[in-house]
């Protein structure tokens, strides 16, 4: 038997895939522009996601790939996925990224996001990167509000994704911060 402590943050255990496939879908509609949220809950159904979640804690593609989860006593309140930045421009072996990074809407503003931020930092620094970078939408000024007051700045890379040919597409922004 697993014993949770109330308000934490741990590295995720393979039974807990749903909920974090769960939780993402609940942040897509709570945060995402509606038919960009409405084409990825089209795109793929929960149970390849709940495995796509599941092989991510079980077998990382990578050693310093991590998915963190943020609990409360009795459930998964918020989720994140660290690990090496893949992007063109940065270092490997010091850059690291948050991939991923959702709090579950009904549990806003009650200090999971800050927890779970802190536990993504620490977790990239114990793999030994010395600044971290995240991909944020353009338009979500709460969580670049957020992650400012935070210590985390624009670096001034920028990008567009599309998730359909023909669909939606989302500006993106990078932001960075050292935590060597």
């Amino acid at each position: 038997m697993t014993t949770v402590i109330a308000d934490s943050v741990r590295l995720a255990l393979p039974n807990q895939a749903a909920a974090i496939a769960e939780l993402q879908r609940r942040s897509w509609s709570a945060t995402l522009p509606a038919d960009t949220a409405q084409q990825l809950l089209s795109s793929i159904d929960l149970a390849t996601m709940t495995d796509s979640w599941r092989a991510a804690i079980e077998r990382p593609p990578l050693a310093q790939l991590r998915v963190l989860v943020a609990v409360t006593t009795d459930r998964v309140v918020g989720f994140a996925a660290v690990g090496p930045s893949d992007d063109p421009d940065t270092e490997v072996s010091q850059d690291g990224l948050v991939a991923e990074f959702s709090i579950d809407p009904l549990a806003w503003r009650q200090g999971h996001g800050s927890r779970l931020l802190n536990a993504c930092v620490d977790t990239l620094r114990a793999d030994g990167f010395t600044r971290a970078t995240w991909w944020v939408r353009a338009d979500d000024d709460v969580l670049r509000a957020f992650l400012t007051e935070a210590g985390w700045d624009a670096d001034g890379a920028h990008t567009e994704v599309g998730f359909a040919e023909d669909g939606a597409r989302v500006k993106l922004v990078r932001l960075h911060t050292a935590i060597g």
